[in-house]
């Protein structure tokens, strides 16, 4: 890993080390815009022709059964089971506080406004593939979804190279009570999902993460089209603040922990302490050797760096301007530094936190936004998955003390009709 010193960098320095996952020559937009326009115009045949091409399968249906599903769950044993059962209740019990009915509100005597919450109808779950199967996104999408009370939910998740899925996908699936998943992956699944097939229906918001083509396709459709998109979330990435009384140990097992997801990943390490760099990059050359995906974690922290700051106070400015997907705060003295916290998708507190907890099983949702965009949204919640409808009821002393203050309004806007429409029910 780089390392550098933030006193030494200029402000265009700094800008330059928050960019990851752009695309300046537009590769990947060209790429994915062609592939949705293949899809939107092919339907199935372009899903099979892109299964054969990316994920190298011969699909003979886009889609398994829940007898499927079943049969392939069957395989998985109890004490797996017992985990994902673990994680299903964690994620539940932390989500469904979400669901809140909130007050009436009377703004004046005899005006009564109110929201109440409406499930979004169809809703589309891209759960990635590629070179890891994450049966725990699935559950961070499923559950809230049915939390919401959603009527419709979509599955889409790249085929295995049987044709089929992972069984801990398929045991998902089962714990959610989803009857049928379908085999698509990539910016290919995003499109079916947006424009719908033959077989895919349809749906009018896409929730998952993925990688760049993933991520370029969601916003692609979110700007195209009436299907919404959950947020922009690509590679995954992690930010570590560490001081002296961190364990590097800890550190690099936490930024090797985000480094395996995929080569575009990034981890990076803000610390006040260069004894504490030098150590960690001595833990992170042992640890990598034993990793099962270590090429992939090596490519990654190849593009990953460590920021020395003079203090915690400027590694919260600069983690402010890197605004990280998860945020780890490995200092004994977190309390002190939690507050300043303005930009962060999930943040992960104290010395014996790892960020895997969230990713997993503490119950917190781990599909989060990336590429600095937690400095405008938040990680997928039970919110996501409703529309707040506004109510308001007018009482006959209502619109007596609120119609004069309409009408005045709507007369210097020069809306008379808008005046009208009051002045008629004062009457």
């Amino acid at each position: 890993m780089k390392t550098y010193n933030y006193s030494d960098l200029s402000s265009s320095e700094i800008n330059a080390l928050v960019q990851r996952n752009v695309d300046p020559a537009n590769e990947v937009r060209d790429i994915v815009k062609e592939i949705l326009v293949k899809v939107k115009l092919h339907g199935d045949t372009a899903l099979y022709d892109y299964a054969l091409r990316f994920e190298h399968v011969v699909l003979n249906k886009l889609y398994l059964t829940k007898a499927e599903l079943t049969e392939l769950a069957s395989g998985i044993s109890a004490e797996q089971k017992a985990a994902l059962d673990t994680a299903y209740k964690n994620i539940y019990a932390f989500h469904q506080t979400q669901l809140k009915t909130e007050d009436k509100v009377e703004t004046m005597p005899g005006v009564t406004c109110w929201r109440e919450l409406r499930p979004i109808e169809k809703v589309g779950l891209y759960i990635p593939g590629g070179t890891a199967v994450l049966p725990s996104t699935f559950l961070m999408l499923g559950i809230p979804a049915r939390i919401a009370g959603c009527h419709e939910i979509v599955v889409c998740t790249p085929p295995s190279k049987d044709g089929k899925v992972n069984p801990f996908i398929a045991y998902v699936a089962l714990l959610l009570n989803v009857d049928k998943v379908y085999l698509s992956g990539g910016a290919q699944a995003i499109g079916a999902m947006a424009y719908g097939t033959e077989t895919i229906p349809k749906t009018d918001k896409i929730f998952g993460p993925g990688n760049q083509f993933v991520t370029k396709a969601k916003t692609i459709i979110q700007s195209t089209t009436t299907t919404a998109i959950d947020m922009p979330a690509g590679p995954s990435e992690v930010l570590v603040i560490a001081d002296e009384t961190a364990n590097p140990v800890f550190i690099a097992a936490d930024l090797l922990a985000q480094a395996e997801h995929g080569v575009d990943s990034q981890s990076v390490l803000v610390t006040n302490s260069a004894n504490i760099a030098q150590q960690t990059i001595k833990e992170l050359t042992q640890q990598l050797l034993v990793l099962p995906r270590a090429e992939i974690a090596a490519r990654a922290i190849e593009n990953s760096y460590i920021l020395v700051t003079n203090d915690l106070d400027e590694a919260m400015q600069f983690s402010n301007q890197y605004a990280p997907e998860h945020l780890i705060l490995a200092t004994e003295n977190w309390q002190k530094i939690a507050p300043k916290i303005i930009n962060a998708g999930s943040v992960f507190l104290g010395n014996l936190t790892p960020e895997s907890v969230g990713d997993y099983a503490s119950g917190t949702n781990h599909t989060l936004p990336t590429s600095s965009y937690a400095k405008a949204y938040s990680g997928v919640s039970v919110d996501s998955f409703v529309k707040k409808i506004t109510f308001q009821h007018i009482t006959p002393d209502g619109i007596r003390n609120i119609g004069p203050t309409v009408e005045i309004l709507a007369e210097l806007e020069g809306l008379q009709a808008h005046k009208n429409a009051v002045t008629v029910r004062m009457k």
